[in-house]
């Protein structure tokens, strides 16, 4: 049930791309860095959940990966920002 809303999800990604591009609306990267993100996650709880483990060991391991990636990103996202020249 899981893979299919991935599934799912992921071609409903695929087709908002593709229209907002038959459109010519500029896509901007944090929309689609988000989106990504909600696709990636519904994969990961479904790697997880389908692990012969207790329930509550996978949970734990899903939030600290989570945890980790969002640190991971933030960080990268910092440092690129603060290599950019200032806009005035």
């Amino acid at each position: 049930m899981l893979t299919a809303v991935a599934v799912l999800a992921t071609l409903a990604f695929l087709a908002w791309l593709v229209l907002r591009a038959l459109r010519g609306k500029p896509l901007k990267a944090h929309n689609i860095t988000y989106a990504l993100a909600i696709i990636t996650g519904v994969y990961t709880l479904i790697f997880f959940l389908s692990m012969a483990m207790p329930q509550l060991i996978k949970i734990v391991i899903s939030i600290i990966i989570g945890i980790a990636l969002i640190f991971l990103a933030a960080y990268i996202q910092r440092r690129h920002q603060l290599g950019k020249p200032p806009d005035s």
